[in-house]
């Protein structure tokens, strides 16, 4: 296992940025996407569908030109003639949106937020983790690659995976300090000891496959979901892997997280329901959410075990409540279209990102009072997939297409 350690400064210092990424997912661009003709319409074709697919760039909600230009260097090192070709095509023909804006709103909270960019450029951090000793790691998915930086000294070090096209999506950290990580592409949960660089994997069974999102119990139980449609668990005793089937054909367990009786709840995000597993048994109990429309992405829980959800493609934050099964909702502040997604919570107030608006607007929703305060992400988010709160009451972001990961610290 190789380890690469990066001397790197916060966000606002970017000249010194690395390679481009590994392409990962050029087989899959859609071939009806037509960009608009111009001079520089090769070129941007030619570049961009290296990395990603080439939707990704009409579906973006279009940036200004100082925008285009952050972006891109965040994603490729290009030549200054050859960059300045890209962002006047893509400003040109793709400027930001009218309606994008994210809805600000005062409030009590102030937030300073801090980013870093990881080393290799076009990385896409998915999902940040918060480990105990401070630092933030992230997976690099367009990389193959796990991250980590530490916020007191800028050092970044990345850890290059073996396994070709692993696809690390989510990871989260134990309690002897390794961390695992889902390998999407590879179908395999790993697990990597940050002192040595080393990675044990452990395939999927048969018939179940894309592991998405990790957490870890308080016995030091690891459990996932998958894309396949199952809820899986790897004990710390046996390491003998147990997969448990959502009872609804088609079902996509998303977020997931452990309540404070080592109950593991679910959102599944290609059906309007939420669920939970049974420690003992195995078997996932679902429960419907009233909106048909209803498809929450990610989950987080309060003191309470209130289950606290981001419902995507409705713009709303829900609360579900797993003894009554009662259903309370909230508007988001930028709307239907808010895209809501990355969430988490400290103590009893519900923090989440809105993903439409460009830049991403970070939320905060008091429980008690009912109240949103809002901000904008300074490097604009490139949305936010996942968040999650540390030990001493801050938040760490994983801010995918800017090549980004932050930490929030919170001043009342």
């Amino acid at each position: 296992m190789r380890k690469r350690t990066v001397a790197s400064l916060a966000v606002a210092v970017m000249g010194w940025m690395a390679a481009p990424p590994v392409a990962v997912l050029a087989q899959v661009t859609n071939p009806d996407i037509q960009m608009p003709d111009g001079e520089s319409k090769a070129l941007v074709e030619g570049l961009c569908v290296a990395c990603h697919r080439l939707e990704y760039i009409p579906n973006s909600r279009g940036y200004t030109h100082e925008g285009w230009e952050e972006l891109i260097s965040s994603m490729i090192a290009l030549p200054n003639e050859t960059a300045d070709m890209v962002v006047a095509y893509l400003a040109n023909h793709f400027p930001k949106q009218p309606g994008t804006d994210p809805v600000l709103i005062a409030g009590p909270v102030d937030v300073t937020i801090t980013e870093w960019i990881a080393p290799t450029l076009g990385s896409r951090p998915h999902d940040p983790a918060a480990s105990a000793d401070g630092s933030i790691w992230w997976a690099g998915q367009y990389a193959n690659l796990v991250g980590r930086v530490d916020p007191a000294t800028g050092e970044t070090e990345e850890f290059p995976l073996e396994t070709a096209d692993s696809g690390p999506h989510g990871l989260i950290e134990d309690g002897d300090g390794n961390v695992w990580f889902t390998g999407n592409y590879q179908a395999y949960l790993g697990k990597l000891d940050p002192r040595t660089g080393d990675v044990t994997e452990y395939p999927m069974p048969e018939g179940v496959s894309s592991p998405h999102t990790p957490i870890v119990d308080e016995q030091g139980t690891v459990w996932f979901t998958t894309m396949s449609g199952h809820v899986g668990r790897l004990p710390y005793e046996t390491e003998e892997m147990i997969i448990s089937t959502a009872p609804t054909s088609g079902a996509f367990p998303y977020g997931i997280q452990v309540n404070s009786e080592g109950v593991p709840w679910y959102v599944d995000f290609w059906g309007n329901r939420v669920g939970h597993v049974d420690p003992k048994t195995g078997d996932i109990t679902e429960y419907d959410l009233p909106h048909p429309d209803s498809r929450p992405r990610r989950i987080a829980l309060t003191p309470d075990d209130a289950v606290w959800y981001t419902d995507f493609p409705r713009g709303y934050l829900g609360r579900f409540d797993p003894v009554t099964s009662e259903v309370k909702e909230w508007l988001s502040p930028g709307g239907p279209r808010s895209q809501p997604y990355g969430i988490a919570t400290i103590g009893n107030v519900v923090w989440y990102v809105e993903t439409y608006s460009r830049p991403n607007a970070l939320v905060r929703f008091d429980t008690e009072t009912e109240t949103f305060q809002t901000w904008a992400i300074p490097s604009g988010g490139g949305v936010v997939r996942h968040m999650m709160a540390t030990a001493d009451g801050k938040l760490v972001l994983a801010c995918s297409a800017v090549n980004r990961v932050a930490l929030v610290e919170i001043e009342t």
